[in-house]
């Protein structure tokens, strides 16, 4: 756990990049592990007069005799059910750092003023556990009634706020930042105010925009701005030099790169070879640029500008970045190796692990289970640049897990069953899943607590 003594991890040299804001350093444990919880699409602050049909996925013929029709929305309620789930996951997983990536609260939903204090309650189970964070933000992150720089201010009233902001200017977004995590017991010491020491890890976070621009209808662009992508290669290349080595590192975004939408379709018939890249692997794919043209005007959904590309090329380019991790689409939590040419994509990766996460909250389209990715990344792996990762569900069941390293892509692992939750309409008591909906046919109905669990067959 952090000193609640506020530090300063400064980087050494009159000429060193800028630091992040001044906290205590985050540090691997003293055995050389460094755990990061992921939580994202969590979804707070959905309208109590929204329909609860926004739960399902778009064309899923599997759930559609549910009554869910006529129902009000519960949104209040939904947020509990996720700060809960929140709760438990870290508890499960005693991480060292929270990560929300994005799409923090459904800022097309909430219409109130205060739209705001849903950030008090996402980070509230957090808060409790005394346990630091950050966060990127997502397309819902920015509407009309939404304001990035509002949510960022009152982020920054926590002091388990990691959360940062190293890039200015209106096209850069917000959270365009940088953590460095180093080595913890008597490795060496990175409390002091004249800390010399070399990182053993970098997180890197970006901000993928869409959405609208506050106080505006207009749109804002789904990708990260060329102006951080400049800042990312500078600083990064200043790091290098100023460390005097390559500094393994991860990286975070809300919206996935354009890549995610090719390599899916690089298994078996054209689909992703899921006992390859366990997860689901329902949902369309709408990644970076998606919807705009190569000029940057808005078109339809179909269309795809390349606007990414110069974000993609510089991920490729970076030595030692391990693995990027998104959300978005809400129906997908595979993971995949990105390595060498690959038809439909001008960007050549050498190996990165590009990694959904799981759709956290209740709030959101869709009604895959709830849950959180976990990266397990310790010291000793880092020097194969390799990382454990597996989802911790809502259920408190580990599935998922695997290894990403060099032969990903080519291990085998156990299959991710396809399951969906719900809770009880408003007024219902928390009952069996055959009183919920009636039995459908492939699936299988079961209950745990106030929720409903659908498993595909």
């Amino acid at each position: 756990m952090l000193s609640e003594t506020l530090l300063v991890a400064a980087l050494a040299g009159a000429s060193a990049v800028a630091a992040p804001t001044p906290k205590p350093p985050l540090q691997f444990t003293a055995d050389g592990k460094f755990h990061i919880s992921v939580f994202n699409d969590i979804h707070f602050g959905e309208s109590e007069s929204s329909p609860i049909s926004h739960l399902l996925p778009v064309g899923d013929v599997s759930i559609t005799n549910l009554p869910h029709a006529d129902a009000e929305g519960q949104g209040p309620l939904w947020d509990i059910k996720t700060a809960k789930l929140m709760g438990t996951i870290m508890d499960a997983e005693n991480p060292q750092l929270v990560v929300l990536n994005g799409d923090l609260i459904s800022g097309d939903q909430y219409k109130g003023a205060d739209i705001i204090d849903h950030v008090d309650k996402i980070v509230k189970p957090i808060v409790a556990r005394r346990l630091p964070w950050a966060s990127t933000y997502g397309n819902h992150d920015s509407n009309y009634n939404l304001s990035r720089d509002q949510m960022f201010k009152r982020e920054k009233t926590y002091n388990g706020s990691y959360t940062g902001r190293m890039v200015e200017g209106n096209k850069a977004g917000v959270t365009n930042y940088y953590l460095p995590v180093y080595a913890g017991g008597d490795a060496c010491d990175a409390t002091r105010s004249d800390n010399h020491c070399v990182p053993e890890l970098l997180l890197w976070f970006f901000d993928s925009r869409g959405g609208k621009y506050y106080r505006t209808h207009s749109r804002q662009p789904n990708w990260v701005d060329t102006s951080v992508v400049d800042w990312y290669k500078d600083t990064n290349a200043k790091l290098t030099e100023q460390f005097g080595k390559v500094v393994p590192s991860i990286a975070f975004v809300h919206i996935p790169i354009h890549a995610a939408a090719i390599l899916e379709k690089q298994g078996p018939g054209g689909h992703l070879d899921l006992a390859k890249h366990p997860g689901i692997n329902d949902d369309v794919i709408n990644g970076q640029g998606a919807g705009w043209t190569k000029d940057g005007r808005g078109a339809a959904k179909k269309t795809y500008g390349e606007n990414d590309v110069a974000f993609m090329q510089a991920l490729v380019d970076t030595k030692g970045l391990v693995g990027l991790f998104y959300g978005h689409d809400h129906g997908n939590t595979w993971c995949y190796r990105w390595n060498g040419k690959v038809e439909g994509l001008s960007v050549e990766s050498p190996g990165l692990h590009l990694c959904y996460g799981q759709h956290t909250g209740y709030g959101g389209y869709g009604n895959w289970i709830r849950g959180g990715r976990q990266i397990a990344v310790t010291r000793q792996d880092l020097k194969s640049m390799t990382l454990k990762t597996h989802t911790r569900l809502e259920t408190g069941e580990v599935v998922g897990a695997v290894t990403l390293n060099s032969t990903f892509n080519d291990d085998v692992y156990e299959k991710v069953p396809d399951r969906k939750t719900m809770l009880p309409l408003a007024g219902q008591k928390a009952r069996s899943a055959a009183a919920v909906a009636k039995p459908i046919a492939g699936t299988v109905l079961t209950a745990v607590g106030s929720v409903v669990i659908f498993i595909l067959l």
